[in-house]
């Protein structure tokens, strides 16, 4: 007498349905829509392993679906802006950059890049929409990892132009303040000039991002309480970065953007490392 079909991984449970690749019971929990019929969810996970990996003409693993790096870095941006609003939580003293307190406190480089002004809603605004229109685009050329590696060194690269060329210290009168600064735009400048070496890569009009990436510049020059240095060095850093993913050869490709980026942080690091040294310390409770 043959027995009742069950699911593998749940006994309990009559099942005579069946997965169409290995034919064995599956109960509603674990099917899995398919071409035809289902599929049973651990079949579903083999073909995912086992299925060849598609690249970008960049050499970045290609998975499809949601930006899934740029989803996550506007949800960091967004959750911080609103703790930054909270009386007496001091989110914003403590990861804002402050070119005197960074020497004592290196991650201010890259946590100010997820930081927004908590007063004007538009700093925030603006970058995110920025970061949501292009982000995607390089994040799937690029591939996921390659993209979070661009995004966190054009974050330093804007760190380390507003340490070398702010310093640490302002005037305002007669009084000395500290300068500091906060926002994704070093970033988002770097992500233009990356879209701007891609597109010229592919052989695609680069006129209106060459006057995008112009307005905003000189936007930063003629008004005052914004950090152009940031933008200033967010753009090199993008540019170098786009350039070493998009000009990589082929036949030596992962070992040649590997090296160049690792060149790029160094060099950025150096850089910010400089900079501090002519910065003076300062205390702060």
């Amino acid at each position: 007498m043959v027995g009742v079909p069950v699911c593998p991984r749940h006994p309990d449970r009559e099942s005579y349905v069946r997965c169409q690749r290995c034919e064995r019971p599956v109960c509603p929990e674990c099917q899995r829509p398919a071409a035809v019929g289902v599929q049973c969810v651990d079949c579903v996970r083999e073909q995912a392993r086992t299925a060849p990996r598609t690249k970008s003409m960049f050499g970045g693993r290609q998975r499809g679906g949601r930006p899934v790096v740029t989803w996550t870095i506007i949800a960091l941006a967004v959750a911080l802006n609103l703790l930054q609003r909270v009386p007496g939580l001091g989110v914003t003293e403590a990861l804002m950059l402050v070119p005197a307190w960074t020497a004592a406190e290196p991650w201010r480089l890259i946590t100010s890049a997820f930081l927004h002004d908590p007063v004007w809603p538009f700093h925030i605004l603006l970058n995110m929409y920025a970061l949501y229109l292009i982000g995607p685009y390089l994040e799937d050329l690029f591939g996921r990892v390659y993209f979070v590696v661009v995004y966190l060194l054009t974050a330093l690269g804007g760190s380390a132009g507003f340490i070398l060329i702010a310093g640490g210290y302002g005037s305002a009168g007669a009084g000395v303040y500290l300068t500091s600064a906060l926002g994704a735009s070093g970033a988002v400048f770097g992500l233009f000039g990356a879209l701007f070496i891609v597109q010229r890569k592919l052989g695609r009009q680069m006129g209106q991002i060459a006057v995008v990436i112009g307005i905003n510049l000189i936007f930063g020059f003629v008004v005052s309480g914004i950090a152009w240095q940031a933008h200033v060095g967010g753009l090199l850093v993008g540019v170098a970065c786009a350039a070493v993913l998009a000009y990589a050869p082929r036949e030596r490709r992962r070992l040649v953007q590997v090296a160049g980026l690792a060149a790029i942080a160094v060099l950025v690091i150096a850089a910010t490392v400089v900079g501090l040294v002519n910065v003076q310390p300062a205390i702060h409770a």
